[in-house]
């Protein structure tokens, strides 16, 4: 039991962000509005959460205009969907061997 809680990721431990990740391991990217709309939360909990994720190298962010509108959207990292799977083929575990 102690092996497969080891395999675990604190990054990806709150549903916010295991949610931002599983939403961008399945999309190319997302933008802010539909990732906050997606996971039903607010702008500063949203944006908080994809800032630690970014410091960590799990997300990147992409800045651009779309009609003369800022959009910041974001995509996984090649290390964030390694450590993602990683964190799920944990749970996976955790849940077969209970």
């Amino acid at each position: 039991m102690k092996e497969i809680l080891a395999n675990f990721n604190k990054a990806f431990e709150s549903r916010v962000r295991l949610g931002i990740m599983s939403v961008l391991a399945v999309n190319d990217s997302m933008d802010f509005t539909g990732l906050r709309e997606t996971l039903a939360v607010t702008d500063g909990n949203l944006a908080s959460h994809l800032r630690a994720l970014e410091e960590a190298g799990y997300i990147n962010m992409e800045k651009s205009f779309i009609n003369r509108k800022p959009n910041t959207s974001y995509s996984i990292t090649e290390e964030g969907l390694d450590s993602f799977s990683s964190h799920l083929k944990a749970l996976e575990e955790l849940i077969r061997n209970r």
